[in-house]
């Protein structure tokens, strides 16, 4: 019985660390006005970020990869529209989001 609930206790923080990181990684994207050119589910100016996640899942250098790509910008990965540097995210802002980023479906 205490082994099972230990289990449940251990399921049930790891949502709620999920749900965290979702909130946070959201907040993060509002608040650097990553939102003005991506969206989760749809194409804006820039892909949305579930095709981000698809493209680079499985990746072992994906975050490092896109952490570069939030910080300094890039070109020519999804089209014509180069995306900017980012100058006012933080290295570890940026990991933030491209977790966040990797993570949806």
């Amino acid at each position: 019985m205490k082994r099972t609930l230990m289990m449940v206790g251990m399921v049930v923080s790891a949502f709620a660390s999920q749900a965290a990181m979702a909130d946070a990684g959201m907040d993060l994207a509002k608040s650097k006005n990553c939102l003005a050119c991506h969206a989760v589910s749809s194409k804006l100016v820039g892909p949305a970020y579930k095709d981000v996640a698809a493209k680079y899942a499985g990746q072992k250098d994906a975050e490092a990869k896109l952490v570069q790509k939030v910080l300094k910008g890039g070109s020519g990965t999804w089209g014509a529209i180069p995306m900017p540097a980012n100058p006012q995210v933080t290295e570890a802002e940026a990991h933030t989001l491209v977790k966040w980023v990797l993570a949806q479906k």
